[in-house]
């Protein structure tokens, strides 16, 4: 049984009664006669089994998009049921005015529809349906809580789709099917054509030309059918904050624009998420389902306490992937993190593959914190003009550390990005677009 603010006013009535007829039988005759009038209320109360409730199918979002959760409820019962049906979410589903009121005649339904606004990516279950019958004086009421199965699914919200036209317009030169005819040194050879001047004379066939009789010449075009594949961190150093969200949320957002960039050039894209096991693993598929499910794959992923086992990655990549193929790591660039694992490995990676390394990072959640901790935690009042000179002390250090190891990286034939956040998916972008020109695949 539930009781309603109905019922607790009427208690609170009581003392009108009870300073008029100040006794303790006064006071225990109205405590008792509104209790059993709530309790004969609820008894009249339609049973909530008599609903039968059922959800409707749900959408595939993205994150900061919109979705509504329908409910379906029929009365099977035989008396009028009044009352409230409360649809449960996860916080993170961000289920918005979920109480609906109800007034059903026996044998009639009604539809319920509950706004969500997910704030957070991944599979998203509904919580318990909560129904509430009240009675006809609506101070109690019969109150039941059922399972409704139901889930959203919630996707990255690829706000580095917007890179992607001036991407594929550039892929299109690349490719030569831009509407400027754009016939260059490429990486694969494509046909034979007629010398005109102005062509690179290195691109003379000499051979096809003493068969014709005439100068002809080579054409080329950019690599297709390569194996790009790419690696996201999901171990500690994915949490930290970038932007509005965390290092893993930009490395997202660059493996879904490399996704579809690499699949609308025709290379095959492969993305698994690894810390210290295989979180996500997301083979090459053919056709526009590609991009779609890169997302679905990454959409679960989030970080983890632990350091990345870069050991069994590079043991992962030899086992699948023994053809030469564009490795993409995106991880943190901290030196600690890199000497303690990365840093031994690359070198094997980089031997058979071409590895780009892209990490996101920004400088200010990183100086605030540690200088916030030094001070509490020493007990010191630090001035205004010493505390600026320790962060920019922190923040040259920071640099010079992360700069020392890039430049290691670099001189081992890795192909490095360190750059913020929002910039981290373009930049990988075109540095793909850049070796793919340069026939580094």
């Amino acid at each position: 049984m539930v009781i309603t603010g109905r019922a607790v006013i009427l208690q609170l009535i009581g003392i009108v009664p009870v300073l008029i007829w100040p006794s303790m039988a006064v006071a225990l005759a109205w405590f008792g006669g509104v209790i059993v009038l709530a309790w004969f209320d609820a008894l009249l109360a339609t049973h909530p089994k008599h609903l039968n409730i059922t959800r409707g199918p749900l959408p595939t979002v993205r994150l900061g998009e919109s979705s509504e959760s329908v409910l379906v409820v029929r009365h099977r019962g035989k008396t009028r049921l009044a009352g409230e049906i409360r649809d449960a979410w996860t916080p993170t589903a961000g289920a918005q005015r979920n109480r609906h009121r109800i007034g059903l005649k026996p044998g009639s339904g009604t539809r319920l529809v509950t706004a969500l606004v997910p704030t957070r990516r991944g599979t998203l279950q509904a919580g318990p349906v909560t129904i509430r019958s009240w009675g006809p004086l609506r101070l109690a009421g019969r109150q039941r809580s059922i399972d409704v199965p139901g889930s959203i699914q919630v996707l990255p919200a690829f706000h580095s789709r917007r890179h992607l036209p001036s991407r594929l317009a550039r892929l299109r030169e690349l490719d030569g099917r831009a509407a400027v005819q754009i016939r260059g040194e490429g990486t694969e050879f494509d046909s034979l054509r007629e010398y005109v001047i102005g062509d690179d004379v290195r691109s003379i066939d000499w051979r096809a030309t003493a068969r014709r009789s005439e100068v002809v010449v080579r054409t080329w075009r950019p690599e297709r059918d390569r194996r790009v594949l790419i690696v996201v961190d999901s171990g500690r150093t994915s949490a930290m904050r970038v932007d509005e969200g965390t290092r893993l949320d930009a490395g997202i957002e660059a493996a879904l624009l490399l996704s579809a960039l690499a699949s609308h050039a025709g290379d095959r894209v492969d993305v698994i998420a690894f810390d210290r096991e295989l979180r996500a693993t997301i083979p090459a598929t053919a056709g526009d389902n590609s991009l779609a499910e890169v997302a679905s794959g990454l959409a679960p992923v989030e970080p983890t306490l632990v350091e990345t086992d870069w050991d069994a990655v590079t043991r992962w990549i030899d086992r699948h992937h023994r053809q030469r193929s564009l490795v993409v790591l995106v991880a943190g660039l901290e030196p600690a993190a890199i000497e303690s694992g990365l840093l031994s490995v690359v070198a094997r990676l980089t031997e058979r593959h071409t590895v780009v390394l892209a990490s996101a990072t920004t400088m200010s959640s990183l100086l605030a914190e540690p200088a916030a901790t030094s001070s509490a935690s020493d007990g010191l009042t630090v001035g205004g003009a010493d505390q600026d000179v320790f962060d920019r002390a922190a923040q040259e250090r920071w640099e010079l550390d992360r700069s020392t190891v890039s430049d290691e990286l670099s001189r081992g034939g890795v192909h490095v990005i360190d750059v913020p956040g929002e910039e981290l998916a373009p930049k990988v972008a075109d540095r793909y677009l850049s070796l793919k020109a340069s026939g580094a695949l």
